[in-house]
Parts: structure tokens; C-alpha cells; sequence
């Protein structure tokens, strides 16, 4: 599988949890070898200005994060067009899901994964897509930004119980029609995370849940990394992930 990132992602640009250091290496260190690694290209200025206000815009600007934000958003259009044909994953940060056109909050900027999804629209790549979106915490800013639009269904997994949970997801998936699935990857519902809940192989079997879909509907799909805090274990989860997204067993 191509993973799109870059070094920049290794720097710690703002003080915040998404930007600690040693969060990417405790990723690479568990893929690398596994998996292709890509250079990330910058988003276009016209991608994250068909999502974002020129307001937000120029608010990420002054706090000296345009560079970092949009080279996110463009290696998750990167994920994104590769997903047409094969599973693809984009490793960044900072995170998106909580991106509203206007406004972030929650160590997010640009909504990497509207502006991927609105580019494929854009350019008549896809008609409909679906966003799984399994971070810990509700995903606001892709909800705000996408579902008005009316071509994307989105869902935020819940649930205190692991069966319940990934019943939910497995369940929801086969009730898909669209053709793109797209998955906002946290991995801070772990067990050993902020959310106490997930075990590594569960992340292995959400990736599958993804691949059968994707085969089934014989559309695309891509994933890009939102949370995930607790870096002995988040490395085994995003690579549990990619193994159940190549339909392999095992983490």
C-alpha cells in the first residue's frame, strides 16, 4: 500500500497532543518495510479555499501553520486519488475532523478529508462517498462541512462494548451505496488510549469491514490518520489498520 506523508510531519509545530513528538516514528516504525512511502505534495490555495472562509484561512496563516496544514490536505487528496483504484493511506498532521469552513478547534486546521473528498467531486471523479469516521470523538467539522452538501454519508461509530461497536461499523458499511469510502482513522479509542475501549486486532477488523465494502460496491477507498495519543500502542493500531485494509490477518 502507497503511504502518503512526509518529514515535515516529524517536526512539532504547535504544542498540542497531535503534534508531540515521536508520534509519526512510532508510526514508521511499526510500516516501514511494509509499505510504500510517498512524498506529500501541498494542497492547491483553490482546494482549501472551496472549504474553508478566507477568514479561516488567513487565521491559520497567522498563526504560521498554512505550510504544515495544507501539506496534510494535499497528501489526503494524494490518499484520495489513489483510492479510486486501490487502498491508499495518508499519514499526517495535523489531524482534520474538527475543521468546520469557518473555525477548528481540536488540534485541527484544514479538514483534510473535505477537502479531498470536495476535489474528486469537483473534478467528476465520484458521485457519492462515505466517511467512516472512528475517532474517539464526534468528527463536527467534516459533519458541518459535508453532509450539507448532500454527497456524503458520514459515520461516527459509538459504544461502551466492543462487539456493539463494531457491529455498528460492520453494519452500517453493508448499508452503503457510494463510490468511495473514505475513513477518518483515530486511534485514541484504543484500550490503552483516551478512550479505554478498542483492542489492536479491532482496528484490524475495521479495515477489512472497509476492504470487503469497498470490493462489494466495487468502488475506491483511503484512509487518513486523525487521533491517537498513546504511542506505544498507536504504531501496532494504524498497522493493524493498513493489514485489515489489504485484507490481510493479524496485526
Amino acid at each position: 500500500m502507497q503511504v502518503f506523508t512526509h518529514e515535515a510531519f516529524l517536526e512539532c509545530y504547535t504544542w498540542d497532543p497531535a503534534a508531540a513528538p515521536g508520534r509519526i516514528e512510532a508510526i514508521l516504525e511499526e510500516i516501514r518495510g511494509e509499505h510504500t512511502l510517498v512524498d506529500a505534495r501541498a494542497a492547491e490555495h483553490g482546494d482549501i479555499a472551496a472549504i474553508h472562509t478566507p477568514g479561516h484561512i488567513q487565521d491559520v496563516r497567522h498563526e504560521g501553520l498554512y505550510n504544515i496544514a495544507s501539506l496534510a490536505a494535499g497528501a489526503t487528496i494524494q490518499a484520495a486519488t489513489l483510492g479510486l483504484q486501490e487502498p491508499a493511506f495518508a499519514l499526517v498532521r495535523p489531524p482534520g475532523h474538527h475543521a468546520s469552513a469557518e473555525h477548528a478547534w481540536g488540534f485541527c486546521f484544514f479538514n483534510n478529508m473535505a477537502i479531498a473528498l470536495d476535489h474528486l467531486k469537483r473534478a467528476g471523479k465520484i458521485q457519492a462517498a462515505y466517511v467512516l469516521d472512528f475517532d474517539l470523538h464526534y468528527g463536527d467539522g467534516t459533519v458541518n462541512i459535508l453532509k450539507p452538501r448532500g454527497y456524503v454519508t458520514i459515520h461516527n461509530p459509538q459504544g461502551s462494548d466492543r462487539k456493539y461497536y463494531l457491529d455498528d461499523v460492520s453494519g452500517n458499511l453493508a448499508a452503503a451505496k457510494v463510490d468511495m469510502i473514505a475513513v477518518s482513522a483515530g486511534f485514541d479509542n484504543h484500550r490503552e488510549d483516551w478512550g479505554g475501549l478498542l483492542l489492536t486486532e479491532d482496528y484490524g477488523a475495521m479495515g477489512r469491514m472497509v476492504r470487503e465494502a469497498s470490493q462489494r460496491l466495487g468502488c475506491g477507498c483511503f484512509a487518513v490518520l486523525e487521533g491517537g495519543y498513546n504511542h506505544r500502542v498507536l504504531g501496532e493500531a494504524v498497522r493493524a489498520f493498513l493489514r485489515g485494509l489489504e485484507g490481510k490477518e493479524g496485526a
